[in-house]
């Protein structure tokens, strides 16, 4: 099905992002090539504000993908990982909800 929908060769939007290699971001948070703040370190924002602000790029993912720019979709695919990731840190037994569970 994916042959169908995409040509063999095309890249993801993950691998045509210089700023993204995978499951981690190169780039640590800090000033952009033009100075510009790519937002606050993940690890300084309490609780309440690290899911406010992933709620935001979810609700903003659809949108990014389709139609902004490569460098916008780059800052949103780094910055979607950086909260992530800190997410994680802060929550490794998370509770996982039986019924989002496959059978084996």
């Amino acid at each position: 099905m994916t042959e169908s929908v995409r040509q063999t060769g095309d890249a993801s939007p993950e691998q045509r992002m210089p700023e993204w290699d995978g499951d981690h971001v190169q780039e640590p948070v800090g000033p952009d090539a033009d100075g510009e703040l790519l937002g606050v370190d993940p690890s300084e924002l309490g609780d309440e504000d690290l899911i406010r602000e992933m709620q935001s790029l979810h609700r903003t993912r659809l949108d990014t993908l389709r139609h902004a720019a490569d460098s916008a979709l780059a800052n949103h695919l780094r910055r979607t990982a950086e909260l992530e990731t800190e997410y994680l840190a802060r929550h490794p037994g998370r509770e996982v909800d039986p019924s989002r569970l496959r059978g084996a």
